[in-house]
């Protein structure tokens, strides 16, 4: 069976606007009961990061939140988590633009550790004073407004 050219320019639209939507996901301030912020070391741009990654597919926030904790950290949570802000600046992921929503959370990690290591380079707790001073994709800001005590932000 033979495709009518004019099908290829209709699903070559299609997909253009389909693949220029901005990518949703969640970024986690992950703190131990000792205050430590829980952060990833990126193998992309070997700087540290918010443990957290893109909504998949029919996914919500939580079990999000949830699932990027176990695979980047292997952290748990222990308690609920509270909405930190939402972050849309389109030029702050090179790759492409994402829609971050970012949660505070406390967390249980006994060996922290990523499943993939591909992604991840290492898994560190940090003390106040031992946070790294500037973070992958602009995310300084996103750990600020916990550490600031500020409300949540929306960009």
């Amino acid at each position: 069976m033979k495709i009518p050219s004019g099908a290829f320019v209709i699903v070559k639209e299609i997909l253009r606007h389909v693949l220029r939507r901005p990518v949703v996901g969640i970024a986690i301030v992950a703190r131990a009961e000792a205050g430590r912020y829980l952060l990833v070391r990126r193998a992309d741009t070997g700087q540290w990061a918010l443990p957290g990654g893109p909504l998949e597919w029919g996914e919500r926030l939580r079990p999000c939140l949830v699932r990027e904790l176990r695979e980047e950290t292997n952290a748990t949570l222990a308690g609920e988590p509270r909405l930190v802000g939402v972050y849309s600046e389109p030029s702050r992921d090179p790759r492409f633009h994402a829609v971050t929503v970012v949660a505070e959370c406390r967390v249980s990690a006994p060996s922290p550790k990523a499943e993939n290591p591909v992604e991840i380079r290492d898994v560190r707790f940090f003390a106040e004073g031992e946070l790294p001073a500037e973070m992958a994709f602009g995310m300084q800001d996103m750990l600020d407004v916990v550490r600031e005590g500020r409300e949540p932000h929306l960009e």
